[in-house]
């Protein structure tokens, strides 16, 4: 597959920036309708027709024009490695979604960029500065100050979006591992693909007959999932991804808007600090990345 356009040649920040705020949302959508329909069926069956949904439209996308080629992978292992640990996100943190807040359980998700700061040492042999290392001890102060004693994230639950975070740090890094053999579409689709064959296996265990109403939800569920990826890798066209990280951090902001007016969910001030400590941390991260 050939490589992208490098991202010294971008110059339309502005439209990226739109496509990277529109993505968050959808992805802070996507959750919200995790935790509601993880409310009612099993998980396993909720993150089954996310990824069927989203790999079916990907096929009815890409096959046409590009055909079985788009899933010739170079590095077939990691790409394998990378799908499971999407597939250990989507289901730690939807099982998170159960029992935490939807804005508390998104903050605590976004440590991962801090983690890959951290890993990128053993596994990438990246030189780390030690404004670095300090981006990385305020993440997790920040999540120490979200899982305050009397907080609704003092519980066990909160390992669940910890080992999210963590799961998406290795699919971070293994998205960086792979980007030089297979372009996006090649990744994102491979990734679909092998999640929806591994959860197929599962779900005849797990199976309950959903209502109409619901199973349009899970069919937005999947959209939701698929496009916002799709404008993701569309954004980075348009601009470099150490300009769009700050953006991302509106998925935060959209999950509490949601988890208020569609669950009543509402911060206490505590956790409204170490969410804003977690969001400086990957920011202070993400800004020494782009020096460097």
């Amino acid at each position: 597959m050939s490589s992208s356009t490098p991202l010294s040649g971008v110059n339309q920040p502005l439209r990226g920036i739109a496509l990277v705020v529109v993505a968050t949302f959808l992805f802070a959508s996507h959750d919200a309708l995790s935790k509601f329909l993880g409310g009612l069926y099993p998980i396993i069956m909720v993150v089954w027709v996310r990824y069927l949904v989203h790999t079916l439209l990907m096929a009815g996308i890409f096959l046409p024009k590009s055909g079985m080629a788009v899933l010739r992978t170079r590095k077939p292992v990691l790409q394998t490695l990378r799908a499971l640990s999407l597939l250990s996100t989507s289901l730690l943190f939807t099982a998170g979604l159960q029992y935490l807040p939807l804005a508390e359980a998104t903050s605590v998700n976004f440590l991962a960029p801090v983690l890959v700061t951290a890993l990128s040492v053993p596994l990438l042999k990246e030189h780390v500065t030690t404004g670095q290392w300090v981006a990385v001890v305020m993440g997790f102060i920040g999540v120490l100050v979200v899982v305050h004693p009397g907080g609704s994230m003092f519980t066990p639950a909160i390992l669940f979006p910890f080992g999210s975070a963590l799961g998406f740090c290795f699919y971070q890094i293994l998205t960086r591992r792979v980007a030089a053999y297979d372009s996006p579409t090649t990744s994102n689709f491979f990734a679909g693909l092998c999640n929806t064959l591994v959860m197929t296996a599962l779900v005849p265990f797990f199976w309950k007959m959903p209502e109409w109403d619901h199973l349009l939800l899970m069919l937005a569920l999947g959209g939701f999932g698929m496009s916002a990826h799709l404008l993701l890798t569309q954004a980075f066209r348009f601009a470099a991804p150490a300009m769009l990280a700050p953006f991302s951090y509106c998925q935060i902001v959209f999950a509490g808007l949601l988890g208020f007016v569609v669950f009543g969910q509402v911060p206490d001030h505590l956790s409204m600090v170490g969410i804003a400590i977690i969001c400086l941390s990957g920011l202070g991260a993400a800004w020494m990345q782009r020096r460097k």
